[in-house]
């Protein structure tokens, strides 16, 4: 929840600044103009979407900035409390995923080198080789005890690493 409290309130602060300088850009558009623009549907507004970015489908994963491996545990911490419900399972499943893989790259580009995560890396791994490049919805369905059981094991392994976290 923290997390996308502070993205949002980046996106805002982003729609704010864009809307400050053009208004003190007369040659830009009125501001009407940009509020309508900056009232996009929040699906469109990728911070504030629900539906996880499919690997492949945003930017390349060199092109990520390095995250550090406290924030990555922090966004699979979050999936903890959820679960697959009706409305949400398809949501669910794939925040999951998409945690899994973002504490994956945090893990691999840590100072500390890959060789500190070696569990939680082989974990993520042997997810991987199960669900054979299909991270569509009914894969993930499918995989749903591997996907959940390989976060909480990796849940535990970072609370016996504090120093990793903290």
């Amino acid at each position: 929840m923290f997390l996308s409290t502070v993205r949002g309130a980046a996106v805002l602060l982003g729609i704010a600044a864009f809307a400050v300088s053009c208004d003190a850009n007369p040659a830009s558009a009125p501001a009407a103009d940009v509020s309508a623009s900056s009232a996009a549907s929040p699906s469109s507004q990728g911070a504030t979407s629900k539906t996880p970015t499919a690997p492949g489908n945003g930017p390349a994963p060199s092109a990520l900035p390095t995250e550090k491996v406290r924030d990555a545990f922090a966004g699979l911490q979050a999936t903890l409390n959820d679960s697959c419900t009706p409305g949400n399972c398809a949501y669910f499943l794939g925040r999951v995923y998409d945690e899994l893989h973002r504490m994956d790259r945090a893990m691999k580009a840590d100072p500390k080198g890959p060789g500190h995560f070696p569990e939680p890396i082989s974990l993520i791994a042997k997810l991987d080789t199960e669900l054979d490049g299909d991270h569509a919805f009914d894969n993930l369905k499918k995989h749903q005890p591997l996907l959940i059981d390989t976060r909480d094991k990796i849940n535990l392994w970072m609370q016996g690493h504090p120093d990793d976290y903290r």
